[in-house]
């Protein structure tokens, strides 16, 4: 990267105005002599107007930087480096310097349809924190040309080329990491794989390394990336929430079953070394099978009294 911090001479502003303002009350003096002589001097006159001319173009050399700023410093089209020293300076009037900002600035990149791995059509958004580096200047400013639709010239057109540059990168690195996972668990999917919803940091950390690959040309960090929002697309989110909504129903009565079969395992034990009664294995049976009816079912099982007995 051709960046360095400018190394030229540099003056403290409010020295640099005192100055001015000497040679500003030398070249009236010089102008009143030659003036109010009682002879015309040749060399005062010329004098004064050199001088006057002087202070002239010196007020194109004074720059003011807030912290958090920098001035690109141009002679004749010829880059000199970066100036990043906050506070009042006077430099070479023939400079030109264009302002750039090194804060840090968000983008909120819109909610594009992707597919995943899998295929699926979905909802996918993100917001990325970004900021020109301190050795970026030069690519921020040199490196990316703006759109037709932006052109002009100034700070904030400067930023705005950048912006746009990030968000268009910002949109193809969404795209392509968006494709190398699914975006939930499924029957086809492995139990450890890293998945758009369950990802978290690891996604993030991915789309960041990404962005600061793309956006390196421009002088431009990701300080962070992070997905904003994820969401099946309209034409299948009815079957996919159905396909949610099965899943969490098995799930859930394994967990009941399993429960239910730990319940009745445990009652039979207790009956037995209790010796509250004694069963048969005809009347075990009958008894596991009411208990898993009860434990399992939805609704409140409905008490029978038997009063006689088992077969009648």
């Amino acid at each position: 990267m051709k960046n360095y911090t400018y190394s030229g001479w540099k003056l403290n502003g409010f020295i640099a105005l005192i100055l001015q303002l000497a040679l500003a009350v030398g070249a009236g003096y010089l102008f009143y002599y030659a003036a109010n002589g009682e002879d015309v001097i040749v060399w005062s006159l010329v004098a004064a107007i050199v001088i006057f001319i002087a202070v002239v173009v010196m007020l194109a050399g004074y720059i003011m930087l807030e912290p958090n700023e920098s001035r690109v410093l141009l002679f004749f089209g010829n880059y000199r480096g970066t100036f990043y020293d906050t506070g009042f300076w006077w430099i070479n009037p023939f400079m030109s310097a264009k302002k750039l900002s090194m804060r840090a600035r968000n983008l909120n990149v819109d909610p594009i349809k992707v597919n995943d791995k899998a295929g699926n059509p979905i909802l996918i958004g993100l917001v990325v924190v970004w900021k020109i580096k301190n050795d970026g200047a030069y690519n921020a400013v040199f490196e990316i040309d703006a759109p037709v639709e932006i052109g002009g010239s100034g700070l904030n057109t400067r930023m705005n080329v950048l912006e746009n540059f990030v968000a268009v990168q910002s949109d193809s690195a969404l795209r392509q990491v968006a494709g190398m996972y699914a975006y939930d668990e499924n029957s086809n999917s492995q139990a450890d794989e890293v998945t758009l919803r369950s990802g978290g940091d690891e996604i993030n950390d991915r789309l960041t390394d990404e962005l600061n690959d793309r956006l390196s040309i421009a002088g431009i960090e990701v300080i962070e990336a992070r997905l904003n929002y994820l969401a099946y697309a309209p034409e299948i989110a009815a079957a996919m929430l159905r396909r949610q909504q099965a899943d969490a129903i098995i799930s859930a009565r394994e967990k009941i079953v399993e429960g239910a079969v730990s319940m009745v395992k445990i009652a039979l034990e207790r009956l037995s070394t209790e010796e509250v009664v004694e069963l048969d294995e005809e009347r075990k049976a009958a008894m596991v099978s009411n208990l898993l009816v009860v434990l399992c079912a939805d609704e409140a099982a409905q008490p029978v009294v038997n009063t006689g007995t088992l077969h009648n």
